[in-house]
């Protein structure tokens, strides 16, 4: 059983949170001795937790939370929103609850936005795993977009600012060469959650997309080399949408990171290492 519910924010913005465990006696109940896990969620998506991750935090005995990012699955928007900005909400999110600490799980487009929690929130955040990782826009020495299908034209548009992505928007169409063969097996058979999941997100509009796409390729809001916790980066060697050379960048400067390459593994196929990353999470309270 997960509980949803609309937590309003200092600024006035609503954020849509997804919480596995039973807090109808308040954050004071047994949920708060339970290790906690937060996910975030890729781009575009609801933030509603996904079954294959829910069942998996269920087995391993961790409360999974997760929530809708700004313009996604009933939050509102927050224009001009940066990668960083999604601290402030985060930390909101565990003071309603009585959260002191936690660890984070991103995937995708959520792997960032992690990486600005454990910068941001240092004492709170516990340790990070990331699948599919993304790096910073001024990267030193990676070629950003180098390998990416398309030529990373979403995002090159995003470059041009918000109006420029909203136009190529109204005409984008799916790039088949984005997944490999593993990817589309994936969609088929565990992963299916996330293809509805998906769909669900697209139905309310392109809003919550163009805003992640602007706030990746914009100034990121902190310094990854700033983080102390533990990062996991778990990385399909095959992936057409971030590049292996994204997390190894990662690797380099990030003072506490390993990774773990997945080396036949795409954009999509890489998340069937959530298990593993909720694992190694748990060793890191």
């Amino acid at each position: 059983m997960v509980s949803s519910f609309d937590l309003t924010l200092d600024d006035g913005r609503t954020l849509r949170v997804h919480d596995s465990a039973d807090t109808s006696d308040g954050p004071g109940n047994s949920a708060a001795n339970t290790p906690t896990l937060l996910w975030l969620h890729g781009t575009p998506q609801t933030g509603a937790p996904l079954e294959p991750v829910l069942s998996a935090a269920r087995a391993r005995g961790i409360r999974l939370l997760s929530y809708g990012r700004p313009s996604y699955g009933g939050s509102t928007p927050q224009p001009g929103r940066t990668i960083g900005s999604a601290a402030h909400d985060v930390e909101q999110i565990m003071d309603e609850l009585g959260i002191e600490r936690m660890s984070l799980l991103g995937a995708s487009g959520g792997s960032p936005h992690a990486l600005a929690c454990a910068a941001l929130l240092p004492e709170r955040i516990t340790a990070v795993a990331g699948l599919a990782n993304m790096a910073p826009p001024d990267a030193e020495g990676l070629d950003w977009f180098a390998g990416m299908a398309g030529d990373g034209a979403a995002l090159r548009a995003a470059t041009r600012g918000r109006e420029a992505r909203a136009t190529f928007a109204e005409t984008a169409e799916f790039d088949g060469s984005s997944f490999n063969a593993a990817d589309y097996a994936a969609l088929e058979a565990q992963w299916q959650s996330m293809v509805r999941d998906v769909d669900e997100a697209a139905s309310s509009g392109p809003d919550g997309e163009i805003d992640d796409d602007v706030a990746y390729v914009s100034p990121w809001g902190f310094d990854v080399t700033s983080i102390a916790a533990p990062v996991l980066l778990v990385q399909g060697g095959d992936d057409r949408i971030l590049p292996v050379a994204h997390a190894q960048w990662l690797l380099q400067r990030l003072p506490n990171a390993e990774l773990w390459l997945r080396p036949r593994d795409g954009h999509v196929s890489v998340m069937n290492g959530f298990g593993v990353a909720m694992d190694w999470l748990r060793e890191r309270p």
